[in-house]
């Protein structure tokens, strides 16, 4: 049986969980073969009704949050739709991405038509830290190199940043689809593991009913992050491997100026 669900937050409308790495959101025809839902195993949790506003990818773990009652979904559903979230998540990715920048880059759905418009996508990227290791992959280095990256989506495309950072030639490690298979490989022989390294962090937002502000954080921080005020949450498994990485000889990278308090 699986352990219940992290609860991260919760009041009469809202519930925030952490979402398990390998998990799906809810029951989909596009993996006929998956076991474990969010949100069938956070109704069996709860004893009551939930609603997804939202969606993580499979492979990516971290805050997750869902409606209590209808209009509760209702109205989440369209903060989220017109991207009124402020969404920060985390990232290690091939080589260093040196300075903070904006990607605005158009993305055509996965199952959309080739004729069909790409839609506006917009990515704020901040790298926080950047990691060299002795090995090779490619035969003209006798280094791999990685960044640790901040991201905050603008907009809500589907693999959003996985195909930003792909476009900036920076893909997440793990990534099976946007990334290198023999990067992926030796990642995986360092850390003993396979997975797309990718975490939800945290989420800022109106709340739906009653107009207040809240931030809802994962708990996890990276080197040279600040951890917010209560923070402090049980540890599930997805973040003792991030710890785990975190302790490999990241060297921190000190904010800009102009940068400051972002």
């Amino acid at each position: 049986m699986n352990e219940p669900l992290t609860i991260l937050w919760r009041d009469e409308h809202l519930v925030a969980v952490h979402k398990p790495a390998g998990w799906l959101v809810h029951r989909t025809g596009l993996d006929a073969h998956a076991t474990r839902f969010v949100l069938q195993a956070l109704r069996d949790q709860l004893g009551q009704p939930v609603w997804p506003v939202h969606r993580l990818d499979r492979g990516t773990c971290g805050v997750l949050l869902m409606a209590l009652h209808i209009e509760a979904a209702r109205r989440l559903g369209q903060a989220f739709a017109e991207g009124s979230m402020d969404k920060t998540y985390l990232a290690m990715t091939r080589g260093w991405l040196t300075q903070p920048c904006m990607v605005e880059h158009a993305l055509r759905p996965d199952d959309a038509p080739p004729e069909a418009p790409p839609q506006s996508a917009r990515t704020a990227f901040t790298p926080l830290a950047r990691l060299s290791l002795p090995g090779s992959v490619d035969p003209r280095f006798d280094s791999v190199r990685a960044s640790l990256v901040e991201a905050r989506p603008m907009t809500g495309r589907r693999h959003q940043i996985r195909r930003h950072l792909k476009h900036l030639a920076h893909p997440i490690i793990g990534d099976a689809t946007h990334g290198k298979g023999p990067l992926n490989r030796w990642w995986a022989g360092v850390l003993g593991q396979q997975r797309l390294w990718l975490h939800a962090q945290s989420l800022v937002f109106e709340h739906p009913i009653t107009g207040e502000r809240v931030q809802v954080h994962s708990g996890l921080t990276a080197p040279g992050q600040t951890s917010p005020p209560g923070a402090c949450h049980d540890s599930p498994q997805d973040l003792a491997e991030w710890l785990a990485l975190f302790s490999l000889p990241w060297a921190v990278l000190l904010p800009r100026p102009d940068n400051a308090g972002q």
